[in-house]
């Protein structure tokens, strides 16, 4: 999702040991893109450091995340709250000490009752048929990203 948003606004990632970033310009701001690649638990780390760094503050932030509490394909934008058990957006909250940042949730739904560990599922290939959705979803995506950014600027 984030490649996506990053070619849309013309920009190309850089590499460090502990993330990927770009950075683009946005109408009348700097856009930063983000692609944390420590381990997903440990994601607080990077945004904390670029939002350090450029003094971001939390509702200035956009997180891309997968959300086994909505069914796959489901996309939703959230401006704040809860992290839902998500590790991920829990290392975010604890380094950002805030939890006022929006998420845009990307449904991967979850396993069947007594039929498999969460963590094993969502780490697992999706199945074809929900590959063959997938180039819609990333679209999908890339618009509510768009909408909460042109949001964001007005």
């Amino acid at each position: 999702m984030v490649d996506q948003l990053a070619t849309l606004h013309s920009v190309n990632f850089s590499l460090t040991k502990k993330e990927a970033s770009a950075q683009a310009t946005h109408l009348n701001g700097k856009l930063i893109f983000l692609k944390p690649l420590e381990f997903m638990n440990l994601s607080g780390i990077a945004v904390q450091k670029y939002a350090n760094l450029y003094k971001i503050p939390p509702e200035r932030i956009l997180v891309l995340h997968d959300e086994v509490d909505l069914p796959f394909g489901t996309i939703r934008l959230k401006l704040s709250g809860g992290t839902a058990g998500h590790n991920g957006l829990g290392d975010i909250v604890e380094k950002l000490g805030s939890q006022s940042f929006a998420r845009v949730r990307f449904g991967v739904g979850k396993p069947e009752k007594g039929k498999g560990d969460v963590a094993d599922f969502v780490l697992a290939k999706f199945f074809p048929e929900e590959e063959q959705k997938i180039p819609e979803l990333l679209r999908k995506t890339v618009e509510r990203c768009q909408e909460w950014l042109t949001n964001l600027t007005k």
